[in-house]
C-alpha cells in the first residue's frame, strides 16, 4: 500500500492520475492500479467535495449531539450506532471516550427540525439514557479545508 497517493487524494481528492504519478514516483498504470486496490480493500471510502454551505444557502443548521447509550449484550454500542447511521439527518457518528459514549453530528433546516429529530427520534431509541444538544453556529474549519476566507465574526466582540 502506498500512503503517500493516499495522502495526495486526501489534500485534493481531484489530483490527475498523471500529477500523482509524478509526486508519488510511480507511473500512471501503477497509480490507476494502486488508487483502485486502495477503492476495493475499503481504505478509500469515497470523494467528498467540502462546500461552504454558509457561503450559499444560510438555511441549514447543524448540531453535535452527545449521546448516554446503554452497550447491548454482544453488539456494545454498534447496535445502537448502526440504528443512528441510517438516518438520513445524520451526517456523522463516533464512539467516544469520556463522559458520552456517541457523538452523533446531525443537519436540519432550522434549529425546531433539528431539536424535533432529536426528541423524537434520538433520545427514545433503546439503549439511549440522555443527549446533550450543541448547536454548529460557524465553522472555521471543515476536513482540513479553512472555510472563513478571512471574514470576521463580531457575534464575540464586546465594547463599551
Amino acid at each position: 500500500m502506498n500512503t503517500q497517493v493516499l495522502k495526495i487524494l486526501a489534500d485534493n481528492a481531484r489530483c490527475p492520475i498523471d500529477d500523482i504519478a509524478v509526486m508519488s514516483g510511480l507511473t500512471k498504470a501503477e497509480v490507476e492500479k494502486e488508487i483502485k486496490e486502495l477503492e476495493m480493500a475499503g481504505f478509500i471510502k469515497g470523494y467528498k467535495t467540502v462546500i461552504n454551505w454558509e457561503k450559499i444557502d444560510d438555511s441549514t443548521v447543524s448540531a453535535l449531539i452527545e449521546l448516554k447509550v446503554i452497550p447491548q449484550a454482544e453488539l456494545g454500542f454498534e447496535g445502537v450506532a448502526e440504528a443512528i447511521m441510517k438516518y438520513k439527518e445524520v451526517e456523522t457518528v463516533y464512539l467516544m471516550s469520556g463522559s458520552y459514549d456517541l457523538t452523533v453530528i446531525v443537519k436540519g433546516k432550522t434549529f425546531q427540525e433539528v431539536a424535533r429529530f432529536v426528541a423524537k427520534e434520538l433520545a427514545t431509541m433503546d439503549g439511549v439514557t440522555s443527549t446533550a444538544t450543541h448547536f454548529v453556529l460557524r465553522r472555521y474549519k471543515e476536513l482540513d479545508v479553512e472555510l472563513v476566507d478571512g471574514e470576521r465574526d463580531d457575534r464575540g466582540a464586546y465594547s463599551l
